[in-house]
């Protein structure tokens, strides 16, 4: 008896012990954010590391199931939220309530200059991200408007530096303030679509820290992204997803970045390089969709088992790997699992009505001979509209950011609002084919029949509205290639001239996100750029067209009058698109209208550039002093009045001219800006304040910025071409 009782007893004992080890670990959630993210690193097995930074499917990566950490759910989205897509394909899933709203493409937010209404698009897109669940927004972009064929200029914030720095950082602000992680992308240099998966870049330092780089350091520094996406192509040799120069260097330590580095998607080829050269979380290497077998599943990614294979053995060091886990614990608790997170929203009123204010403001008046636009309600009783995009789509197609959208309005349906079905008369004119990714495939419409419609069309009408430019088909405005050519496609140049042979009252408005050129310049008497509008485009536009609301957008970029003028394309092939295997930035730091000014080449339409239906007169420009020293902050004031007789804004741009300097410097650049809405006959002080260490160069010789003592030019004009007041400054 006593033996058997000795026997449960021990039994007993072991079971005890057994569920004491069993017992289910929890995470400290009472700590601050880094005490919490190294308290669930602690509790952590190296399987478990190593699991967070490969995905689990086309979008997602893991969490850590056994501790309560969520999977990454990541989702593209410069400018409107992805569809729901099958696990491990691209195709929709079919989910019914995923529809979202159609924000304007960033060249139109950029166009806008005011980093007001950036934050309300951040705002308004983070909520719409957050009510579906997602960790990460794959955007804003940022990668510099460097030539007019780019296939993705229109996810970005235009050519200018500065510009981009301003209007990203409140961006990145609002999406965060809802609890996700904005993703800036593709750092950096991929200012192309052709050969992006391998193209070797080659510029110098002071290009690259002057115009490629500012955007993205603001990103970290000022807006505090929480994540990064590197680029596809390749920086003096290595692949930008995992360069230890980009990612090591220059964003984790100079900038102390905190966040997670996120591959693009495909943009890994090296587990000994993803490894040590600052990648955190590899997503999208190809893979046949399984877990556990097959040719290539996700356990085969670059940096899942041969990762954990290499620390295992001793190749790769333990703190590398705690870096990456770390970074993307912190990332997991700054989103879904903080206390503070909001519950978003979706498709709401609001949302709409952000969407067609930031559409308003970023349209771009180019041209108003004899005062065309606006054209009020009652004014004409037929107006004809010509032209595919005033009814096609132009949320669809693009690559990753073709949208599934909850409605849009089309600028023909708009339009007919404002004036009335019975003053609206419509001809396609022209037809583009469908909208395929990775290939173009012609219309099957006859061209000589639509031209034909539009033309008998035109002769009836009081005026014509011709609605084209470019759309979201491969080669045109889209990712994974880039434009074949500046000229406007499915032959737009040819059916306006044959308009204008049978109506002189004929406007162009341009739906694109990139310059094209113009042949007809002088022969219309009003051009208006509109980008991609998003959900609310027929709104926003017939607003602008007639007259409810002014025009006050920008040109973000130069127009060129043609594509030799560009600096990328004035040097051959090897400044582009490279010969297949390198190509080299020659025009250095004299990118759009820095190339345009101290060249002393004309464009088509100025950088800044846009036009309003009232008429504003810039006062003398004053500063607070004369004499500075360079760790001073320079203010200056002068006055903006409306002298016509609307309600509009005008955008007062400064720039700096360094006249004497060691190193070749741009005829001006821009360093502060300023959009101020003014009241017929009211005039307004407006004040700006910019510290002298911007005035400064990237010095080659010392790795470092440099001012240089010395005379400086303050320039205030409406556009970089258009300077009506100058004041000479000291630095001492």
């Amino acid at each position: 008896m006593k033996s058997l009782l000795l026997t449960i007893t021990i039994a007993c004992a072991s079971l005890l012990a057994g569920a004491q080890q069993e017992r289910p670990v929890y995470l400290d959630l009472r700590q601050p954010l880094e005490k919490r993210v190294e308290n669930a690193l602690s509790l952590m097995t190296t399987e478990e590391k190593v699991s967070l930074c490969y995905a689990q499917s086309k979008f997602s990566s893991k969490g850590v199931p056994r501790l309560g950490i969520p999977e990454v759910w990541t989702d593209d989205g410069p400018h409107g939220v992805r569809e729901e897509v099958l696990w491990d394909e691209w195709g929709g899933a079919g989910w019914t309530n995923d529809s979202c709203t159609a924000f304007p493409a960033l060249t139109c937010l950029a166009a806008s200059f005011n980093p007001k209404l950036s934050l309300l698009y951040g705002q308004s897109i983070g909520e719409e991200a957050r009510y579906r669940n997602k960790t990460v927004l794959l955007g804003p972009g940022v990668n510099i408007y460097r030539t007019p064929l780019n296939g993705r200029n229109f996810e970005y914030l235009g050519e200018d530096p500065y510009l981009s720095s301003c209007m990203v950082v409140p961006y990145i602000q609002g999406v965060q303030s809802q609890g996700v992680a904005a993703c800036v992308k593709h750092f950096a240099l991929n200012n192309q679509e052709e050969w992006r998966g391998h193209i070797n870049v080659d510029l110098s330092d002071r290009a690259l820290n002057e115009i490629y780089l500012p955007a993205f350091k603001a990103a970290v520094q000022e807006g505090k992204a929480w994540s990064i996406m590197g680029s596809y192509n390749q920086f003096r040799g290595q692949h930008c997803c995992h360069n230890d120069l980009l990612l090591n260097q220059i964003l984790k330590r100079d900038w102390s970045f905190d966040g997670v580095v996120i591959s693009d998607w495909g943009g890994v080829h090296s587990t000994d390089q993803a490894v040590n050269n600052g990648l955190d979380l590899e997503m999208g290497t190809y893979t046949d969709g399984l877990t556990t077998k097959g040719k290539f599943p996700y356990s085969a990614y670059y940096l899942a088992n041969p990762f954990l294979k290499g620390i295992k053995e001793g190749k790769y060091d333990m703190a590398l790997l705690d870096d990456k886990a770390r970074r993307i614990l912190r990332l997991i608790f700054r989103t879904t699992m903080s206390e503070n997170r909001p519950f978003g929203r979706f498709v709401s009123p609001e949302h709409s009505e952000a969407a067609r204010k930031i559409a308003q403001e970023g349209i771009v008046l180019l041209k108003n001979e004899n005062k065309f636009f606006p054209v009020p309600s009652g004014k004409f009783k037929k107006i004809a509209v010509i032209g595919e995009n005033a009814g096609r789509s132009l949320v669809i197609g693009g690559g990753s950011s073709s949208l599934k959208v909850a409605y849009e309005k089309s600028p023909l349906a708009g339009l007919i609002d404002k004036y009335g079905k019975d003053h609206i008369v419509y001809s396609l004119g022209y037809a583009s084919g469908p909208s395929l990714y990775g290939r173009e495939e012609p219309s099957k419409l006859n061209a000589d029949s639509l031209a034909a419609a539009a033309i008998a069309v035109a002769k009836q009408a009081d005026i014509v509205l011709f609605i084209g430019g470019l759309n979201k088909n491969h080669f045109q405005d889209c990712e994974g290639g880039d434009r074949r050519s500046l000229d406007l496609p499915f032959g737009q140049d040819t059916l306006i001239d044959a308009l204008l042979k049978v109506n002189k009252n004929t406007a162009i408005v341009l739906l694109s996100g990139n310059a094209v050129t113009m042949p007809w310049i002088n022969k219309v008497p009003a051009i208006m750029q509109g980008w991609y509008l998003g959900s609310e485009a027929g709104s926003a536009l017939a607003d602008v067209i007639s007259g409810e609301a002014n025009p006050s957008g920008k040109l973000p970029f130069s127009f060129p009058k043609k594509l030799e003028d560009n600096a990328a394309h004035f040097y051959g092939k090897i400044s582009y698109p490279g010969d297949s295997i390198n190509q080299f930035y020659k025009e250095d730091i004299l990118v759009g209208y820095r190339w345009f000014d101290t060249k002393k080449i004309l464009p088509q339409f100025a950088f800044g550039y846009g036009l309003s239906y009232t008429n504003f007169d810039l006062g003398t420009l004053s500063s607070d002093k004369k004499l500075y020293s360079k760790s001073d902050t320079l203010h200056i004031s002068f006055t903006l009045k409306n002298t016509g007789t609307k309600y509009g804004a005008e955008v007062a741009q400064l720039y700096v001219t360094d006249p004497v300097c060691t190193v070749e410097r741009p005829l001006k650049e821009l360093k502060a800006f300023e959009k101020v809405f003014l009241k017929p006959g009211e005039t307004k002080k407006v004040e700006m304040s910019l510290k002298v260490e911007n005035f400064a160069f990237y010095d080659e010789t010392t790795h470092n910025w440099n001012v240089e003592a010395g005379e400086f030019i303050l320039q205030l004009g409406n556009s970089s071409d258009h300077i009506s007041q100058k004041l000479k400054i000291m630095v001492k």
